[in-house]
């Protein structure tokens, strides 16, 4: 099975509800924080016909995640049970000692670095915590518009459909992120940003 998540852009108002409830779940301190989620956004058009486009986006646990052979400490796993990616910090070297080798191969930009010293990885988990309690991600319970879904990626495509791609994002073949979308009606998908 492999975790995964939904986004409807049709949906979402781009209030951050999912991006300040991740961070304030996630938050330890000054020095120990980075956004697992954030939010991207888009105006097009002309008045009076405009438009303002939303995407949330965390680390999509790929199928072929490109962070997880690049660590030269092996600190970056896939769970075998659902797919979900996770980081050892105990066994992560820091971004001093590696060079942010997984930041750099991966795409979408879903892996951070601490800001204090040696700084570790930091990427979203799925909130793994509140799975294990049959609780959504945070993120996905924050959201008010209910644009954030999640659960099985087959049972996400037999939900929603397979849509791959949408304005912002663009779909890896080699990597296999792990989510389904549904598309803005009258917004051209797949525009650079």
């Amino acid at each position: 099975m492999q975790m995964a998540f939904f986004f409807n852009q049709a949906r979402c108002s781009g209030c951050e509800a999912c991006v300040l409830a991740c961070r304030q779940w996630h938050y330890q301190d000054e020095k120990r924080w980075v956004d697992y989620r954030w939010l991207l956004s888009w105006e097009e058009g002309k008045f009076p016909n405009v438009a303002v486009t939303y995407l949330t986006l965390s680390c999509l646990h790929c199928e072929v995640p490109a962070c997880i052979p690049v660590c030269p400490s092996g600190a970056i796993t896939k769970r075998i049970e659902d797919g979900i990616v996770i980081v050892d910090e105990d066994a992560c070297i820091g971004q001093d000692n590696c060079g942010g080798l997984c930041k750099d191969a991966c795409p979408y930009e879903a892996l951070r670095f601490l800001s204090e010293g040696n700084g570790k990885i930091q990427k979203c988990d799925f909130c793994l915590e509140r799975l294990l309690e049959n609780k959504k991600p945070i993120c996905v319970a924050a959201c008010p518009t209910r644009a954030l879904d999640y659960g099985p990626l087959d049972e996400l495509k037999t939900k929603y459909g397979e849509l791959k791609e949408i304005k912002g994002f663009v779909h890896s073949a080699e990597l296999k992120p792990s989510i389904v979308f549904k598309g803005k009606t009258g917004i051209a998908n797949n525009s650079p940003p």
